[in-house]
């Protein structure tokens, strides 16, 4: 296996993103719930079932292969995706939850597969099972995660043999009748379609190895795809199947493993459930800790937490603290009260990649190229559907993940982290102020709705601080300010107006006014003043106030009195503000504009 001091593996679309995939969709509820859907709603509306869910993740399938042909994608999966399209902080609101969700992940797994392999190890209680197989499993994914994938080979074939084996099967060899029994109470579509959703949310594992891949622009939409595919065709054989033997309801509903009682040879079922199971884990101890690293090398989490090691920069702190959750997880027993939860965080990223891609397309900016292309609408009907799944699902646990991703999404904010590629926010705000702008130029303005634009003639801000703090109590946040300072022509590039323009806007930030800020170079101030007064503005959107101090030079006086005649003339408002005696500021005219 090729490998890369950069990138890490150089992973193939079959053992990185196909094999993963599909060995995480084909997991446990296929082995353990089918029939159980099957007897609840019957055959058309499993069918139902199957198509709607599949569809989602197709859907998400697709926007992800847009994304991965459309940029270089690097480790992190969902939350690389996200947060180059969205920002770092919509990626870590989705990144830091999804980890957790991930990690947890491992638990359930380990779980599944304690609880069935209990039976042939009875001396062993079933959190002994699963730390011994967390521990397993985690060596594995430290050792090598080459070995680990190469192992999943050996998993696959034995899901293909158990599949094989149900299909070659015949119910009525194996039927006993259990008559004169009271048939379960059934449920409803919704109900049930929640047990069943997880099956299909199996493509985040090929996803999180995105920074391990050979060519992930190949190699995700081709394995995503196959493997969303095949998966719903034998997600759509597996229920007719069972239909055409003529199972009974009340076996479908109470037998967990009627697949085994269907099979050919049972046992293989058995070691389809425990591969599952296996896999499934293996998969998540290795998709967690990259993502947990990507978000590292973005600095949301501490640096150290992301640290490689080996030519193939396996994350070994991130390895560990992925074990602690899994370990806590499997100590504590029961995580049904937050099961939910953890599917409404992979519900939420699905909904956003899906976002993202239906934004990149509305929007059509030149940098959108990517080679793998289908209609925004498709992504925008993803984003819908991941929305509705999630209110018919758990309303309760909706709003609990969309609070919590909002609290990170503030934190992230609060911090002001610096993210050195573009995303796609500047494109959605200027969409809306290209179409808010046109909007507004097609009606005339009334005096109910007048708002405040000020343009402040105030030089440098700590100058003449007054003029702003004035300006800035008028507008009270509601209307727009501008903050100018007219500067000489002589010795000013562009690069030193841009770095005065940052700092102006720190100072402004900092003192928590909001305003824009505009810097022009004038031979002569008083001309600068004036063009900026006749020029400054977009569209509709002009300074209805012009806000400066006055002079006592009486040098000044002459073009001073030129200044307000041309407000006038502009039919705009002016407000003068005399600066107070007792104020040791010079109020000469080169420092009040």
């Amino acid at each position: 296996m090729a490998r890369n001091r950069v990138t890490g593996y150089q992973f193939g679309t079959l053992q990185g993103v196909f094999i993963p995939s599909i060995l995480t969709i084909l997991g446990v509820v296929m082995y353990l719930r089918f029939g159980w859907v099957l007897g609840n709603v019957g055959l058309i509306q499993t069918l139902l079932i199957v198509t709607l869910a599949s569809s989602i993740t197709f859907l998400t399938a697709l926007s992800i292969s847009q994304l991965a042909t459309n940029m270089k994608i690097g480790g992190g999966g969902a939350y690389y995706i996200i947060s180059r399209s969205l920002g770092v902080e919509a990626g870590a609101a989705i990144g830091v939850p999804l980890f957790f969700a991930q990690a947890l992940g491992i638990s359930f797994y380990v779980a599944g597969f304690s609880e069935s392999a209990a039976d042939l190890f009875p001396a062993l209680s079933q959190p002994v099972i699963g730390v011994i197989t967390l521990l397993v499993l985690t060596m594995l994914a430290v050792v090598s995660a080459d070995l680990a994938l190469k192992l999943q080979y050996f998993i696959f074939a034995l899901i293909v043999f158990s599949l094989i084996s149900f299909f070659s099967g015949n119910y009525s060899a194996t039927a006993t009748t259990v008559p004169d029994l009271v048939e379960p109470m059934k449920l409803s579509f919704w109900p049930v379609f929640a047990v069943f959703f997880p099956a299909v949310t199996g493509i985040e594992a090929g996803l999180s190895m995105s920074g391990d891949l050979k060519a992930p622009d190949k190699s995700l939409p081709n394995g995503t795809l196959a493997a969303v595919g095949i998966s719903y065709l034998i997600y759509l054989m597996i229920p007719i199947f069972m239909h055409h033997l003529q199972v009974p309801d009340y076996t479908l509903l109470t037998n967990s493993l009627v697949m085994r009682d269907v099979a050919r040879w049972g046992k293989f079922i058995l070691f389809g459930v425990w591969s599952a199971a296996l896999s499934s884990a293996l998969g998540a101890l290795l998709g967690a800790p990259r993502t947990l690293q990507a978000l590292a090398k973005d600095g949301v989490v501490p640096k150290w937490v992301g640290r490689g090691y080996g030519k193939s920069n396996d994350p070994r702190y991130a390895t560990g603290i992925s074990f602690l959750i899994a370990l806590t997880g499997i100590l504590l027993g029961d995580l049904n009260l937050i099961a939910p939860i953890l599917s409404m965080f992979f519900l939420t990223s699905y909904g956003l990649i899906n976002f993202s891609s239906a934004f990149n397309g509305i929007l059509n900016n030149p940098s959108w190229r990517p080679k793998f292309s289908v209609h925004w609408i498709f992504s925008l009907a993803g984003t819908v559907g991941c929305v509705v799944v999630m209110v018919m699902i758990n309303p309760g646990a909706t709003f609990i993940s969309l609070f919590l991703c909002s609290i990170i999404y503030y934190l992230m904010q609060k911090r002001n982290l610096n993210a050195y590629w573009g995303d796609l926010r500047y494109g959605i705000l200027a969409l809306v102020a290209r179409f808010s702008l046109y909007s507004l130029a097609k009606l005339k303005p009334h005096e109910n709705t007048w708002r405040p634009n000020i343009l402040v003639l105030s030089g440098s801000p700590s100058n003449r601080w007054y003029l702003i703090a004035l300006a800035d109590a008028i507008s009270h946040g509601k209307g727009f300010l501008t903050v100018a300072t007219i500067l000489s022509n002589q010795n000013m590039d562009g690069e030193r107006i841009n770095s005065m323009q940052d700092s102006i806007q720190k100072y402004l930030e900092d003192r928590k006014v909001p305003a824009l800020v505009k810097i022009v170079t004038a031979d002569d101030t008083m001309e600068g003043a004036k063009n900026l007064i006749q020029n400054y503005g977009f569209g509709v959107l002009l300074p209805n106030t012009i806000l400066l101090g006055d002079t006592q030079d009486k040098s000044e006086h002459v073009d001073y009195s030129s200044l307000i005649l041309l407000v006038y003339n502009r039919q705009r408002n002016l407000v003068i503000v005399k600066e107070a005696e007792n104020d040791s500021h010079s109020s000469d005219v080169s420092q009040i504009y």
